[in-house]
């Protein structure tokens, strides 16, 4: 007995997060019509049960423990390994008007018919690619931020979180020599992922449920694994998971969805994490399903009369071009305008689209038109590699999409998030913010147009 009582006073309390907790991440998603999900990630064997209201409930598992075999990747498959899934993904709708729900002792932030405060964050984690390079210093929070910019936006005090993709960059092994990134996990496995995401994000995953965007680092030849394991909202089954390169064509792409901010405006989810860059043919397979996927977008956008768009792939922004300094700078997506020009013309969106909402660029971004397409805005400054910064000048003529002529643009490269709020005088009230939440803009939307000041950033 006495030894049974020094072994259990020397284990470490179980306590939310901390080493003897199995959960090692707790959080919820919104999903078609703004459903919640609840989502944990467990080293248990089985799933916890959820308390809701007062009322435990099961949860059901996602995706059970495996070792995914290597898929080819954008990398030498030399490059690449196996993804080792060691723990489970469990899963539970949420009721709607629940007031509190908890699992194994953390606190779940549930969902409000109206969100006041947004948090838009995007390309997020520490790029390690062999193939570019490319080896961030994921051991420096000033060189990788995201843990920094994560605690800034939590502290913001969010009743939603938007991330507009491009979560895991850690995809091939730091060099022996690299201090900076030293130690760190890679490849497209768990140990990754939770690098790259759920443990520096853990505040702000506790801080609000989350609205996720698939940036092209998940599509299913790079991260897509866990991007369906552990994020997307939808149902996980066989066939959608990324694991056979047979089934990319499913894994790849997914149907839109809305949700709702306000009695009058929703948020436009789409998936375009698979797309290129070169306009597409009308003939090409990708064009008929991004066709098919834009005008379900658009009937959904005929439910209220404002809308934000939001993807991975500036449709409407800038992204500089350093092999033409110091002015250089490529357009929009191009694959992306020659199917929206089809339904839409030279506005590109519909009507009721105020704005679109994107990462991929690693920069903030606001650029407003004098023509009649929407505001784009990009946030993609939450931590990844910056971009060089913007020309102060564009080139003369310059525009990201025919027919587009710019009328205001703001931006800057330093790392930092977006927040957007519903103001009853201006319509939507947009701030970009530094790593330590500092402001550094304040923008106006009202009728798809959008003012800034100041308009100089660093």
């Amino acid at each position: 007995m006495t030894a049974l009582l020094t072994a259990c006073a020397a284990r470490p309390p179980a306590t939310p997060g901390g080493a003897a907790d199995p959960i090692r991440a707790a959080y919820v998603v919104l999903g078609g019509d703004g459903a919640a999900l609840a989502r944990v990630i467990t080293t248990a064997s089985g799933c916890p049960a959820i308390d809701v209201d007062g009322a435990p409930l099961p949860m059901t598992v996602r995706a059970a423990p495996a070792t995914e075999a290597l898929r080819p990747t954008l990398s030498a498959r030399a490059l690449s390994k196996p993804s080792a899934f060691p723990v489970l993904a469990c899963e539970r709708g949420l009721p709607p008007g629940a007031q509190r729900a908890s699992v194994g002792g953390h606190v779940l932030p549930l969902p409000t018919t109206a969100p006041r405060r947004i948090v838009v964050i995007g390309d997020s984690g520490c790029r390690l690619k062999a193939s570019d390079f490319a080896y961030q210093a994921c051991n420096d929070g000033a060189q990788w931020p995201f843990a920094q910019v994560a605690a800034a936006a939590a502290a913001a005090r969010p009743d939603l979180v938007v991330h507009v993709g491009d979560y895991h960059y850690r995809e091939t092994a730091c060099p022996d020599n690299d201090a900076g990134c030293a130690g760190s996990p890679w490849g497209y496995g768990w140990d990754a992922w939770d690098a790259d995401l759920f443990t520096p994000a853990r505040a702000l995953l506790a801080a609000a449920p989350w609205v996720v965007v698939r940036g092209n680092h998940e599509s299913c030849n790079r991260a897509g694994q866990g991007w369906w394991r552990f994020l997307d909202p939808r149902p996980l089954v066989p066939g959608r998971d990324c694991n056979d390169p047979a089934n990319d064509a499913t894994g790849d792409f997914s149907d839109p969805y809305a949700v709702r901010v306000a009695a009058d405006a929703q948020l436009l989810v789409f998936d375009s994490s698979k797309v290129g860059v070169a306009p597409l043919a009308a003939t090409d397979p990708m064009y008929k399903i991004y066709f098919a996927q834009m005008q379900q977008a658009f009937a959904l956008a005929r439910r209220t009369p404002q809308n934000i768009f939001l993807n991975h792939h500036p449709v409407l922004a800038f992204a500089p071009n350093p092999s033409v300094t110091p002015t250089g700078v490529y357009p929009g997506n191009g694959a992306l305008q020659s199917v929206l020009a089809a339904i839409n013309g030279v506005r590109l969106f519909a009507e009721s689209v105020q704005a679109t909402l994107t990462g991929h660029v690693h920069l903030f971004q606001v650029v407003s038109y004098d023509t009649p397409q929407p505001t784009q805005l990009v946030s993609g400054n939450g931590g990844a590699w910056a971009d060089v910064p913007l020309p102060r000048e564009l080139p003369p003529g310059a525009t990201p999409a025919p027919g587009a002529r710019i009328g205001t643009i703001v931006s800057t490269n330093l790392p930092g998030f977006m927040t957007v709020e519903r103001d009853p005088e201006v319509g939507w009230r947009i701030e970009a913010r530094d790593r330590q939440g500092q402001l550094l803009t304040t923008c106006a939307l009202r009728d798809a147009k959008t003012h800034c000041k100041p308009e100089i950033l660093q």
